[in-house]
């Protein structure tokens, strides 16, 4: 037995074993710590190993014709993520009230759960169900136990239902004309392994390949909240209870990241460098920069601003993806550890802060630093992380990116994806006036109302530390983390790049 398979079905266990009566944070606690440790133990273990085969394989088979099977395995890129989950579920069932009732925690628990095996499963029907099993409970949390009046928290659950239902259906779409295309003769299998090999050895022409990379795009990117179909993720992380805006917004979004570098971007290298996909993908990046920038900067309640934030940063993570270089691709996937890291603490503070006092609007703020100067310091962590300060993990992910996105598989000239990242650029800038603009309104000054509030005690300062922990080891010392994706992603870079390469020689022999 894998330990990976260990590490998904425990979360399933632990909200059983909640459910049936056991103490629900005891019961969080330990299972979300035993995660952590495995996960952190396997990531030392991998840390600077050579090759991209998938490591702590097994698989059991389910069905022969389709060949289905309950199959695991890890790289570098996984293992982070995975690393990334285990991090949020512990720091958000820790930080869970004990007066909050239990399905608070089964809830978590399969969120958690969910994500661990869409990042860790190798056959593509159980990486899609998995995530499917995970948007169950979040919707249900946002609907029962959001915030807001039952109104308000009914429309943004049936909002988001909509929303990501409708991408879940196109993205089962594109997987499925995947399978069907890749499988070859009459017997289907959906193991990822196999499909590569089979897009290494008899790829499917160009055109067909961008056909479906566009509707992988649309359905990875609903879920990712991709620009223009993005509407629904910042109120439903402002809606949502504190561990699940924790686990929607630092992790179960990064499944459609994970899914685009996982399985579109080695089965369909032409696909994505197709130049009416490329083009779209950049105008999409774009809106998600820049219009969600300037939406960030009006809002006018603290988890109205990092809502819109994190639906804002995503597009730096596929501008990356846009890039295709190694260095482009090494840096978004730290980016998205990053920021799953920085938003999750910044809602675990949000959450602290409206349980104290009561309201997140910044004009009824101010002054806080000096009552409680532990908090501000913790705050300081997560805001500046999601500014990119240098020193903290995010500052390292954004300029991998930037760098990475001037030099597109070899070529020097400057064309819409240099353009598009100078455009970008103006997102640092924004950020930065958003972020410290409500750190000054929480912190700095005195309140008009007078509302002042006291640090959390030590105890449950603990998953806050641990986090902030997190942002400066990773910030300082970037080669912990990225020493995990030395070979994963050159493989997928350089697939990509023959693919572009050949296409450019087939063009330039057939107009001579």
């Amino acid at each position: 037995m894998s330990p990976l398979e260990i590490v998904i079905l425990l979360p399933i266990l632990a909200a059983l074993a909640v459910w049936l009566g056991a103490p629900a944070r005891a019961t969080s606690i330990i299972a979300t710590s035993f995660c952590l440790g495995v996960l952190t133990l396997l990531c030392v273990q991998y840390h600077g190993s050579t090759g991209a085969e998938l490591r702590y394989t097994h698989s059991i088979a389910v069905l022969e014709n389709p060949a289905i099977s309950f199959a695991v395995g890890a790289d570098g890129v996984s293992l982070l993520l995975g690393l990334l989950t285990a991090l949020v579920a512990f720091a958000a069932v820790w930080q869970i009230s004990p007066e909050k009732p239990g399905i608070y925690h089964i809830a978590s628990l399969l969120i958690a759960a969910g994500a661990f095996g869409a990042f860790l499963c190798t056959d593509v029907f159980f990486l899609y169900a998995f995530h499917e099993l995970a948007l169950i409970p979040t919707l249900l949390m946002i609907a029962l136990h959001g915030h807001g009046d039952d109104e308000h928290r009914k429309a943004v659950a049936w909002k988001t239902t909509v929303y990501l239902g409708a991408g879940s259906l196109i993205l089962l779409a594109g997987l499925a004309w995947l399978v069907l295309e890749y499988s070859g003769g009459e017997k289907l299998t959906f193991d990822l392994t196999a499909l590569k090999a089979q897009a290494a050895t008899t790829p499917l022409p160009a055109a067909k390949q961008a056909s479906i990379a566009f509707v992988l795009l649309l359905g990875f990117g609903t879920l990712v909240s991709l620009f223009p179909l993005h509407s629904w993720a910042a109120p439903a992380y402002a809606s949502a209870p504190t561990p699940v805006a924790m686990l929607h917004s630092g992790v179960l979004k990064k499944f459609g990241l994970y899914g685009l570098f996982r399985i579109a971007l080695p089965l369909l290298p032409q696909g994505f460098q197709a130049p009416w996909v490329h083009q779209a993908l950049l105008f999409m990046l774009l809106g998600n920069i820049l219009v969600m920038g300037f939406v960030t900067i009006h809002q006018k309640r603290l988890d109205d601003v990092l809502a819109s934030s994190s639906v804002m940063h995503m597009g730096y993570i596929f501008l990356g993806l846009a890039a295709g270089t190694e260095i482009a691709l090494r840096g978004a996937v730290l980016l998205m550890f990053a920021h799953g890291v920085s938003i999750a603490l910044l809602f675990a503070l949000a959450g602290r802060l409206r349980s104290q006092l009561g309201t997140l609007e910044l004009a009824k703020l101010g002054g806080l630093g000096a009552h409680a100067p532990v908090f501000t310091v913790l705050f300081a962590f997560g805001a500046f992380a999601s500014i990119g300060l240098p020193g903290l993990a995010n500052f390292a992910g954004e300029v991998m990116i930037f760098i990475g996105s001037f030099t597109q598989f070899g070529t020097d000239s400057f064309g819409p994806l240099q353009w598009t990242v100078v455009l970008a650029l103006w997102g640092v800038v924004m950020s930065a006036v958003y972020m410290l603009r409500a750190y000054r309104s929480i912190f700095q000054g005195s309140a008009s109302t007078g509302l002042f509030m006291t640090d959390p005690a030590i105890a449950q300062r603990v998953p806050m530390i641990l986090l902030a922990a997190v942002l400066l080891v990773a910030g300082c010392c970037p080669w912990l983390l990225l020493g995990l994706l030395k070979t994963d992603l050159a493989s997928v870079t350089e697939a990509a790049s023959t693919a572009v390469h050949g296409a450019a020689k087939a063009a330039a022999g057939a107009t001579h």
